[in-house]
């Protein structure tokens, strides 16, 4: 566990790039730079045990890992929140799960900006 852990309260915790989390350091996060897979598992499998409150920020390659823990969470809901935020090096190209998610559902068009009457040309 990272020396920054603070144990009391709700655990705000930030897993990604170094230069990302050298940032959320300095507003007091736990962080974890460039961590692994396995790091990630390790930590949100002792939030669980630990019954621990958390608010942990990840960088879509952990977001998206194929980490059973990590499904746990999602599907169960409860005082750990897990969210994804854009990478530093590349936020314009960040698109969200939960975007992708309504695509499938409502098709390639649902978010597409509603035009106005405004908008129509005369």
């Amino acid at each position: 566990m990272p020396a920054d852990s603070a144990r009391q309260g709700t655990r705000l915790i930030m897993m990604g790039d170094a230069a990302l989390c050298a940032g959320f350091s300095m507003i007091g996060f736990e962080t974890w730079p460039d961590a692994t897979v396995e790091q990630l598992e390790q930590l949100l499998n002792e939030l669980m045990e630990q019954k621990d409150t958390a608010l942990v920020f990840l960088e879509p390659a952990l977001a998206r890992c194929d980490c059973e823990s990590l499904r746990q969470l999602q599907h169960r809901g409860g005082g750990i929140v897990v969210t994804e935020i854009p990478p530093l090096n590349a936020p314009r190209d960040y698109q969200p799960q939960v975007e992708e998610l309504v695509i499938s559902v409502l098709g390639r068009n649902a978010l597409d900006t509603p035009r106005t009457d405004t908008d129509r040309a005369d």
